[in-house]
């Protein structure tokens, strides 16, 4: 409770009338530097807020109009300028020319490194190695559609199946069993035939059955050694590299119900300078192919 204000015997500090169970409490103020600062730091922030943004509403809020994303939309619009001569070079040549020019292919080549982690590694990985269930690894030299630079261009600009470019490579393979084209036990005898193409089929007579279906209905596309074909996207059946799974489980499947994977057609979406790099990046991951 209050008492009167009196000296310290000890300390010989004024107190400042304040006691508490015999405890007197001691007048020792701020010293009045730190007061002056704290006093100058409540008047700075004062001016911030009416100069700079400092209120949690959208837009500028200071008298100069200054917000953190206008100063980094600046600074993306000075980088931008800084390497649109490199960019221009990039998108007005054609990747052979970019490859012929160890100064443009260096940029091109780091300059696709980042657009491929920002747009293609969640689906065919941060190294290009692929993953099962419809995406292909870009590191190997067993090509769908072609390894090639015109080849890889052409897919990454246009896309596989999708309904926004009308230029997207669009071959289908038919549902077998479930449009009826062919029955369950000739799905099996035809996957024995597929699995006997690279020495594992489990069910020799059935795969010699299935060799003549296959004949009528997939040699077309996958020619008759099974070896595919790059024109229609026909993977080859006889080796060990599968997109879905190569056991008789998931060949069954891709028979009886067909794939159709999906890709966008990045053209649209990417400057056709980012998909010059992009065709020159993925063409140097390991299976691009020599013109």
């Amino acid at each position: 409770m209050p008492t009167k204000i009196e000296k310290d015997a000890v300390s010989g500090t004024l107190t400042t009338g304040h006691e508490w169970d015999g405890i007197k409490e001691l007048n020792t103020p701020l010293p009045k530097w730190w007061l002056y600062v704290f006093y100058a730091t409540i008047a700075f922030a004062a001016v911030w807020v009416v100069l700079y943004p400092a209120l949690p509403i959208q837009g500028a809020t200071g008298l100069t109009g200054w917000t953190a994303r206008g100063a980094i939309e600046q600074e993306m619009a000075e980088h931008a300028e800084r390497l649109e001569p490199r960019l221009a070079a990039i998108r007005d040549a054609a990747p052979q020319e970019i490859l012929a020019d160890p100064e443009l292919r260096n940029f091109a080549l780091a300059g696709g490194r980042v657009a491929f982690a920002n747009n293609c590694a969640a689906c065919h990985g941060a190294g290009g190695q692929g993953a099962q269930g419809g995406f292909p690894s870009l590191a190997d030299d067993d090509w769908l559609w072609g390894g090639k630079l015109a080849d890889i261009r052409q897919t990454i600009a246009h896309g596989i199946r999708n309904a926004e470019d009308e230029a997207a490579r669009t071959t289908m393979m038919p549902r077998f069993l479930a449009d009826g084209l062919l029955s369950a036990a000739q799905v099996n005898e035809v996957a024995e035939h597929v699995l006997s193409l690279s020495g594992r089929a489990t069910d020799a007579a059935a795969a010699r059955r299935g060799a003549a279906v296959f004949a009528e209905n997939c040699s077309s596309c996958h020619g008759n050694d099974g070896r595919g074909s790059r024109e229609l996207g026909a993977p080859d059946l006889a080796d060990q590299i599968w997109l879905y799974g190569g056991d008789k489980a998931a060949v069954v499947q891709s028979v009886s119900y067909a794939r159709a994977g999906v890709m966008p057609a990045w053209g649209g979406r990417l400057d056709p300078a980012v998909v010059n790099m992009l065709t020159v990046y993925v063409h140097s991951l390991g299976g691009g192919e020599p013109e």
